[in-house]
């Protein structure tokens, strides 16, 4: 009972002066800005290539939507006077149901084109944070925090306590070697094209 006891009160010890010792240790914070970092990475210009080729397809695909719509928009001002009531209404529902579809396709590809992007970023984001968990144990940080934003969680902090350069050496990046930029393009939803409605004819239908 007296062992137990005493291998009881060391193991209380080792663990209040273990405790004791954490609360001593200097708390070190760095701070980085990952758009830096991201601009300056290789793999920032080939997302930049990427996405811009995946925008690019989808507003040829637009553009064509919104010719095939026009084009039969000008038949129907052009033929409308000699159409039945029958026909007439046909071709005012064909053409509402293109302008429909091209608010659609405006609508999907927007959200289309923002998960591209962050399926593109993502390999380089998890590289990042891989080489900011390496930076920070080497050199004894505690915390680092991102200073980018409207609203950075950094709002202030010495020079020494950036990181940047570090984490970019870190992955074999000289810094300042590339051009500073947004971290990735903003994704940028094609063009929208004004869409107008087919004006009604009030000109008798011919039986």
């Amino acid at each position: 009972m007296n062992k137990f006891r005493l291998a009881l009160a060391v193991a209380v010890l080792t663990i209040s002066t273990a405790t004791s010792a954490l609360a001593q240790a200097p708390l070190k914070i760095g701070y980085t800005s990952v758009e830096y970092v991201l601009s300056q990475m290789p793999e920032s210009r080939q997302i930049e290539s990427d996405l811009k080729a995946y925008s690019s397809q989808l507003e040829a695909q637009l553009k064509s939507k919104y010719a095939d719509y026009q084009a039969k928009a000008e038949a129907y001002q052009k033929g409308a006077s000699t159409m039945t009531e029958v026909v007439r209404a046909d071709k005012e529902k064909e053409l509402t149901g293109l302008q429909n579809s091209i608010q659609e396709f405006q609508r999907s590809a927007d959200q289309s084109l923002q998960q591209k992007q962050q399926a593109l970023l993502k390999p380089a984001l998890d590289k990042l944070q891989k080489t900011i968990d390496a930076v920070a144990e080497e050199n004894g940080y505690t915390y680092v925090l991102n200073s980018d934003g409207a609203s950075p969680v950094l709002l202030h902090g010495p020079k020494e306590g950036d990181i940047s350069d570090l984490v970019l050496k870190k992955m074999g990046v000289t810094p300042g070697s590339a051009p500073a930029a947004k971290a990735a393009p903003a994704a940028t939803t094609p063009a929208a094209t004004p869409v107008s409605t087919p004006t009604k004819t009030k000109t008798k239908s011919k039986k």
